[in-house]
């Protein structure tokens, strides 16, 4: 990445390769936007949201409800609303004085990518860091902020995914609970070719409504990243 922004600043210097600076920056452009997706589920809390909320959809065995594009659509959101400071600080920062002509790429990703540090450091267990930085058998960092991306974003990751399935096994609890009884009281009734799960599943629908689960766990999912 820094090879191509040197390549891009000495392009927009002039020379005669002056007439390559729009079609070079759109190239980059395009190129960005390739890994927006990959950068939106491996740097913010989008991983942790979709997985969640994956959870509460399977614990109430409702198979496509709510369908996909509303599971992922809400955790764009809730993914949107927990990021919000740390885009507003890479807004402020980084992305409006590159816009104005301020200061450089470079500077620009070195600004944008400190909130953004800062937001994963606090989310990642230092168990998982150690473990990148042995594996890339590098120098462990003297300060937090000093973790290379390399180490931070796998560390990030699989840190994330173990909250995730943790939260999804204590919201699981209760649904498995009420399978236990419908299949015991079913099995006492001598009623052994029901399928529990044609039974159990309104009761955990209105189990659901009744805690109003989808207030729980959008707060559990927000506070979670405090």
């Amino acid at each position: 990445m820094t090879d191509l922004i040197d390549i891009l600043n000495r392009v927009s210097d002039g020379g005669p390769f002056e007439n390559l600076r729009s079609p070079l920056e759109l190239g980059l452009f395009l190129g960005a936007l390739a890994f927006l997706s990959l950068a939106l589920v491996m740097v913010t809390s989008f991983t942790r949201t979709v997985i969640v909320l994956s959870f509460v959809r399977r614990a109430l065995t409702t198979q496509e409800i709510p369908p996909t594009p509303v599971v992922i659509g809400f955790a764009l959101f809730l993914t949107w609303f927990v990021m919000a400071p740390v885009f507003d600080r890479i807004a402020t920062d980084a992305l409006g004085p590159y816009l104005q002509g301020e200061i450089d790429a470079r500077t620009a990703i070195e600004r944008g990518s400190v909130p953004l540090k800062q937001f994963m450091l606090r989310q990642t267990r230092k168990r998982d860091i150690a473990l990148f930085v042995q594996i890339a058998d590098i120098e462990p960092p003297h300060e937090p902020m000093d973790t290379p991306m390399r180490v931070l974003i796998p560390a990030f990751v699989i840190s994330e995914l173990k909250t995730a399935f943790l939260m999804g096994f204590l919201i699981y609890l209760p649904f498995l609970v009420v399978d236990l009884v419908v299949s015991s009281v079913l099995m006492s009734l001598g009623m052994l070719m029901l399928p529990p799960v044609i039974v159990s599943t309104p009761f955990k629908i209105l189990l659901f409504v009744l805690a109003d689960g989808w207030y729980l766990v959008a707060r559990s999912l927000a506070l979670s990243f405090g």
